[in-house]
């Protein structure tokens, strides 16, 4: 199994233990690691590799985001890089208390990537029809991504498992 850390992260995988695949063809990323779940993916298929199931959890969707948001998210990062992580984490664990996580080293290019990606139903759509299994995990207090757009996108696609009470990290409490 792959898992890919979000944004800013690292080992944050044991948040989501009750809903991993825990198996050699499983592909799994949380927020910003959903991204490249799916590029590890894409890549392992045309190299021939078996891919059975690519879970996201709380995928980084910001497509329906105006570029006015993007620009802030940026500006805020280049003024005080330590000072935004630590409100991005806080807004992650929204409502609930901030647990502790451990943090990488992060590049402007890792938010700019984030913030531009485009996800793709056509993209989607061919990992479907090769019988790869798509399953998204939407929390439904997300205070970082609109899941009603993110809900809405993927449901043609994937298995949309959405957690009423659940922040980003898909924790309730």
């Amino acid at each position: 199994m792959q898992f890919f850390s979000g944004f800013s992260l690292k080992n944050e995988k044991y948040l989501f233990r009750d809903y991993l695949h825990e198996n050699d063809f499983c592909v799994s990323g949380f927020s910003y690691g959903a991204i490249k779940a799916l590029s590890f993916t894409l890549k392992a298929i045309e190299n021939g590799q078996r891919i059975d199931t690519l879970q996201l959890f709380s995928p980084a969707f910001f497509q329906s985001k105006d570029e006015k948001f993007k620009r802030l998210q940026l500006m805020s990062y280049k003024k005080n890089k330590e000072k935004y992580l630590n409100q991005f984490l806080a807004t992650c664990f929204l409502p609930y208390d901030l647990k502790i996580v451990e943090q990488c080293e992060t590049e402007l290019e890792e938010l700019r990537e984030l913030l531009e990606y485009k996800w793709s139903l056509e993209t989607l759509h061919e990992l479907e029809n090769l019988g790869i299994k798509i399953e998204v995990y939407l929390g439904g207090m997300d205070a970082i991504v609109d899941v009603k757009s993110v809900e809405s996108f993927f449901k043609e696609v994937a298995t949309v498992t959405y957690i009423k009470e659940a922040n980003h990290f898909l924790q309730t409490n």
